[in-house]
């Protein structure tokens, strides 16, 4: 069997690339990898997503195809390999918006600009063909933070229908937008900074081949409770504030959708960076459980959700003992 390094040679032959410079530029919590390409002051990205380890790029290819005709800024592809999971990208650069930030840059032109972004893909119709996320599905998802997150804490199995339940009434009850094409990982880590354009083109986006439809406040609250980075709760506040405004919605609805939202979110990650140590053997994520824990403790504090926040509190919470028991079990524990 060809390796890949020996295919990833190839297809940079093939397109007149192989007498570039290449060095690695960064991994995921998926299979994907990236490689920067350089030859003087020019430079693209590989895109490495291998098919025999479940990545496939064609619903990237489709995604960035149809930001781009929006006028945001998603890569150009500038040569594919979908067979072999092999892409060849406009290099947008270095500045995420996490090095930005974290260099002093002002949050609130960052955060508007995500946010004019995710409204002007909101207004358009969505690709055609995208899974859609129900109150349901999402519910299930929710239920790892009892299947996986408590599980390993505990050490005996979590009932995680009570919860399931729950979410599913809430987001039935609170979460009844119109589905709109949701890009699922929308933070500052998958956010670059890109002064030099105009308008929302300014926020580079990144890592959107998993859009689907959802509801229309699940980027924001994914935006605004970053898993990665503290985000001031009251800035969170403004900025949904800000968002409610630019769709015309009800400011005070559209706050109790992103409190649902966010719960949702927040116990599914939990769920979700537990499996990655267990399963993965990715104990990195870990040390962000107790960031995610906070937020989640936030969104549940609204009294419309009182039912989900009683047996939420059934969850043992993060402390140091609960870490080191996830972080004693990296890479040992099967799918339950």
């Amino acid at each position: 069997m060809t390796s890949r390094a020996e295919l990833s040679r190839l297809f940079l032959a093939q397109n007149g690339y192989d007498h570039w410079q290449r060095r690695f530029l960064a991994g995921d919590a998926s299979p994907r990898s990236y490689d920067r390409l350089s030859l003087g002051d020019k430079t693209l990205v590989l895109m490495d997503a291998p098919p025999e380890r479940g990545e496939d790029v064609r619903p990237f290819v489709k995604m960035a195809s149809h930001l781009r005709s929006l006028g945001l800024s998603a890569p150009e592809i500038l040569a594919a390999d979908e067979q072999n999971g092999f892409l060849l990208l406009e290099d947008l650069g270095d500045d995420l918006y996490a090095r930005v930030l974290d260099r002093g840059a002002d949050p609130a032109a960052l955060y508007k600009t995500a946010l004019q972004a995710l409204h002007i893909l909101q207004k358009a119709p969505p690709p055609a063909g995208l899974p859609a996320h129900s109150p349901g599905f999402m519910a299930d998802a929710a239920g790892l933070a009892f299947s996986w997150y408590a599980r390993a804490i505990t050490g005996e199995a979590q009932d995680p229908a009570p919860l399931v339940a729950a979410m599913a009434e809430a987001m039935s009850a609170h979460c009844t937008q119109v589905p709109v094409l949701v890009l699922r990982d929308y933070h500052a880590e998958n956010l670059l900074w890109l002064p030099g354009r105009e308008g929302a083109a300014r926020a580079g986006l990144l890592d959107f081949q998993m859009g689907s439809l959802g509801q229309p406040e699940y980027d924001v609250i994914s935006l605004l409770q970053d898993a990665r980075r503290d985000v001031d709760p009251a800035f969170a506040d403004a900025m949904i504030a800000d968002y409610a405004a630019l769709r015309g919605a009800d400011p005070n609805q559209t706050a109790l959708a992103c409190a649902v939202l966010g719960a949702q979110r927040n116990l599914r990650i939990l769920g979700g960076f537990t499996r990655l140590s267990l399963h993965f053997g990715k104990p990195g994520y870990v040390k962000l459980i107790p960031r995610v824990w906070g937020y989640l403790l936030r969104c549940l504090a609204r009294p419309e959700l009182a039912e989900l926040r009683e047996i939420a509190a059934r969850l043992p919470a993060p402390d140091a003992t609960a870490l080191k028991r996830i972080e004693d079990l990296c890479g040992t524990c099967p799918d339950p």
